[in-house]
């Protein structure tokens, strides 16, 4: 069974058509990716899952079946826009919004003591919120979202305003109640978190799907024409070779995306003759520049983004 199956959803505010008939399915059991920019339609889309907003038309199934208060009770949800009672102790307040969704007080007690322990807030149990910092807000909601081990995770950026530190035991986290059997979704817009954790991603631009499916078959339909670069030197030259139709640079680092047909050994000999070569490699296009690549400068004009059989066709 999938856990979620989103069939051709719309919803439209005034003139303004924010999610223009959305398909996408989520197997049970993943990690499943939300993409794209600001705008996007990922939020909104999110929203009609859990029906905080019902869509003009089109059909959505969770867990089976249409969604429900029994079926809400099996979803946890982290929003983008955080809400946590800033007058509330940590402990009561964890404690309550366990109780909301169905645990009795002492198993809420329990698990309180015990996720506050692996986010090492201990020390906070009895203080207000209000006295928190951002980050360790973010992981109160966290706790708050997760504390009644719901079946299907839906997070809405929810890295933002952690520490590297933190956001990599979240993502650690995150990646344990997956292998324990809970399906995750979340949305972002940061492409190398999800290329560290999902399966499959679901690209949307300007409230459209343009690119779909698992990862692994998304990267092998972008082609391996691409090439990592490691030198001593200024780089900028390579932005202008003639076989390279994109180029990322990072300092003394370049992920080179080539033309049709271009040799990748061109690309060697131009570096050797310009800057000391320290590394030098044929690889598979990363999230970040497929991504780039769909949803640039022309693809943010209106009326530019691309359909899904467009980027298909493009890769």
């Amino acid at each position: 069974m999938n856990a979620i199956e989103v069939e051709r959803i719309t919803k439209r505010y005034a003139e303004h058509l924010a999610v223009d008939e959305v398909s996408f399915v989520v197997p049970k059991g993943t990690v499943y990716g939300l993409l794209g920019p600001n705008g996007a339609g990922k939020t909104t889309s999110i929203r009609m899952i859990l029906n905080i907003l019902s869509p003009d038309s089109g059909s959505i199934r969770i867990l089976g079946s249409a969604i429900s208060t029994a079926v809400k009770d099996r979803i946890g949800y982290l929003p983008e826009e955080r809400g946590l009672y800033p007058k509330m102790k940590l402990r009561e307040l964890l404690v309550f919004m366990a109780e909301i969704k169905g645990l009795a007080r002492r198993t809420a007690a329990q698990r309180v003591e015990s996720w506050i322990e692996r986010m090492g807030l201990t020390e906070w149990l009895d203080r207000k919120v209000e006295a928190m910092s951002k980050g360790m807000q973010q992981k109160v909601q966290f706790v708050a979202t997760v504390i009644h081990q719901p079946e299907v995770l839906i997070l809405d950026e929810p890295f933002s305003g952690l520490d590297p530190v933190n956001a990599n035991l979240l993502k650690d986290i995150v990646l344990d109640l997956n292998r324990q059997g809970t399906t995750i979704v979340f949305s972002t817009h940061v492409m190398e978190q999800v290329e560290r954790m999902c399966q499959s991603i679901c690209l949307i631009n300007r409230g459209h799907v343009v690119v779909e499916g698992r990862l692994t078959e998304i990267k092998q339909r972008y082609g391996t024409n691409s090439v990592a670069l490691g030198f001593e030197g200024d780089g900028d030259f390579l932005r202008t070779l003639p076989a390279v139709a994109h180029a990322d640079l990072h300092g003394n680092f370049a992920e080179l995306r080539l033309r049709d047909g271009a040799a990748p050994r061109s690309i060697l000999e131009a570096a050797m003759a310009r800057v000391q070569v320290k590394r030098f490699e044929v690889i598979e296009p990363t999230l970040n520049s497929i991504f780039i690549d769909i949803v640039g400068p022309d693809a943010m004009r209106p009326g530019a983004a691309p359909s899904l059989e467009q980027a298909v066709a493009h890769a």
